[in-house]
């Protein structure tokens, strides 16, 4: 049976290359947004999904810990997707003839030096691969689009210039989800833990939540909050921290935390990525 992987956005899109670059053996499913890439999963269509839910230049995806969250599924892995943007046109027309490019938002904001030096004007489209799609199919010989070398590839275009971020670090993080499937821990392997915790309304919770990573001697990584149900009293917080919950540490801190929360909610024990050791 043929194993499936699905992602947000047209085909070409980044998150369409991690997939490709993570697990070539999988089927890849576009999605029109997160929701229905994650409902994939749980519907059982799909056996991953590729989700981006940082990047290096950009920030967070907005609402992103909310939808994974609000999901029935597990974080399988992590992946670090290095950004390399594509100038990208027709087959045959040279860069010089280029007066406008298309793009996502993010990618016009993250190419601005070629776009200013070649005196292009930017035009904002839902997403990269969405971008070269449309010149494939509607665009001139003076259009260009901003998108991935797979996405040249897909369209029949051609890179009139390559690798054009202004930030050669440029990197996405993508979470992999899945609903069945877990990694056994190996003991050679460092690992993440993520969760989502809603403290008790007490003086103080939050501090004597966190303070059972402290007392434990449990690394906390990332600490990101955000507002539920639409009421700004009510806040749940994203939590990373190194570790297994197989750990002794980590289970000894989890049980402190407990005490402080009305909710806490594990999201998945996964392997480190080799990327964080060059960071």
């Amino acid at each position: 049976m043929t194993k499936k992987i699905s992602f947000q956005g047209e085909l070409g899109a980044y998150s369409h290359l991690a997939c490709k670059n993570v697990f070539s053996d999988h089927e890849v499913v576009p999605c029109n947004n997160f929701t229905e890439a994650l409902a994939c999963v749980s519907s059982g269509e799909t056996n991953l999904a590729m989700i981006p839910v940082e990047n290096s230049a950009a920030g967070r995806v907005a609402d992103i810990h909310k939808l994974v969250g609000n999901s029935d599924l597990k974080i399988y892995a992590e992946h670090f997707e290095k950004v390399r943007h594509q100038l990208i046109a027709k087959p045959g027309v040279k860069v010089e003839a280029l007066k406008s490019v298309r793009s996502h938002v993010m990618g016009l904001g993250q190419c601005t030096k070629v776009i200013e030096s070649l005196n292009l004007q930017p035009i904002a489209m839902a997403d990269t691969a969405g971008s070269a799609k449309y010149l494939s199919s509607y665009g001139s010989d003076t259009e260009a689009a901003i998108a991935s070398e797979l996405a040249a590839e897909i369209y029949n275009l051609e890179i009139v210039q390559a690798d054009i971020e202004d930030d050669k670090m440029n990197t996405t993080r993508f979470l992999v989800m899945s609903k069945d499937l877990q990694q056994e821990k190996d003991k050679n392997l460092d690992y993440l833990t993520s969760c989502i915790i809603e403290t008790k309304s007490i003086p103080s919770a939050l501090y004597k939540a966190l303070g059972g990573f402290a007392t434990n001697g449990v690394n906390m990584i990332k600490l990101e909050s955000f507002i539920i149900e639409s009421d700004f009293n009510k806040a749940q917080f994203y939590i990373e921290f190194e570790g297994h919950l197989g750990d002794p540490v980590v289970a000894g801190a989890i049980e402190e935390v407990k005490h402080y929360t009305n909710m806490l909610r594990i999201l998945g024990e996964y392997p480190k990525h080799k990327y964080r050791s060059k960071s």
